[in-house]
């Protein structure tokens, strides 16, 4: 049987959860009963409807109109005017654990919320609050943070992750553009530079103009590069050889050495690159070209991957 007590916690509960004030009267023990259990479906229902996490995971795929907002996040106590980054983290191998750890990085006082995306994705909303004595820029900050996320869950629950962030959004109505930003960047990064583990919105290179292209026009350009020459996915031997050669400025000494490799050796395989594609990647000019080719080659076998996978 309901008592008195029990009923004034769920009107409370309700007004905490909705702002509703609501008055109950009774006649008997079993309609006090009857309101007690009305009251804890209401609450339930909810919670469910608007928690946090469908609140935002709303905001960011766009399913919250706008006129929306500012009520729902008042009554999810969620300021809706507040500069945030979003970031977010894809995990090669999900594990429980692994929101246990970023619970523990982002504790409720820091105000960041954590939102899964998917299986492999999570999604971190945080606050940045710039003070006089701050010497990081928004980006500076979330770089920081980001590389902070890469190396505690690498140490803690020896996951592989990969980080992008947005930029800084003054409110939730921003929060879908937000999102778009650090899919993009997290697409574009591990396609384009998949040896990185963090991709900034705004630092993607080439590799943003590339991901835009029609597959059509990409095809046009290896044609032209390459003629009839147009090489099979290299191997990961090759690929580390001439990704050192460029990243060394085109030193042959420097990247012989950085490889343990012979300089004779070295030579001889950029020759036979050279004979396999007509690009001498010891002349600047050509090693730009092959460098873009090499990523335009990487996007077109990703969209064959990503069309036979619809199909």
């Amino acid at each position: 049987m309901a008592n008195t007590s029990e009923l004034e916690k769920g009107l409370n509960e309700l007004k905490r959860l909705t702002g509703i004030t609501l008055a109950v009267t009774a006649e008997d023990s079993e309609q006090e009963q009857m309101a007690l259990e009305q009251i804890r479906y209401l609450c339930l229902a909810y919670r469910e409807k608007y928690n946090k996490n469908d609140f935002l995971m709303g905001l960011m795929t766009g399913g919250v109109p706008s006129y929306d907002v500012q009520q729902r996040a008042a009554r999810l106590h969620i300021a809706p005017e507040e500069n945030r980054i979003l970031f977010l983290i894809e995990i090669k191998e999900p594990d429980e654990i692994i929101g246990e750890i970023l619970k523990n990085l982002f504790p409720s006082q820091t105000k960041a919320y954590i939102v899964p995306v998917s299986k492999e994705r999570l999604a971190v909303l945080y606050p940045f609050h710039e003070t006089k004595d701050s010497k990081d820029s928004a980006d500076e900050h979330a770089r920081h943070l980001a590389h902070a996320i890469v190396d505690t869950l690498n140490a803690e629950a020896l996951a592989h992750v990969q980080v992008s962030f947005s930029q800084m959004i003054p409110s939730l109505l921003e929060l879908s553009g937000a999102f778009r930003e650090a899919s993009l960047a997290l697409k574009v990064g591990k396609l384009f530079y998949p040896e990185q583990t963090v991709f900034p919105y705004n630092e993607l290179g080439i590799g943003r103009l590339i991901y835009q292209l029609p597959v059509s026009l990409c095809e046009s350009f290896l044609q032209e590069v390459f003629l009839d020459k147009i090489p099979d996915k290299l191997d990961d031997e090759t690929l580390l050889t001439i990704n050192r050669f460029l990243q060394n400025n085109l030193n042959i000494a420097e990247t012989s050495r950085q490889l343990h490799m012979h300089r004779n050796t070295l030579i001889y395989r950029l020759e036979q690159i050279e004979k396999r594609t007509g690009l001498d990647l010891r002349q600047f000019e050509d090693a730009m070209t092959f460098k873009i080719a090499t990523m335009v080659m990487n996007y077109l076998h990703a969209e064959k991957e990503k069309s036979c996978t619809e199909v």
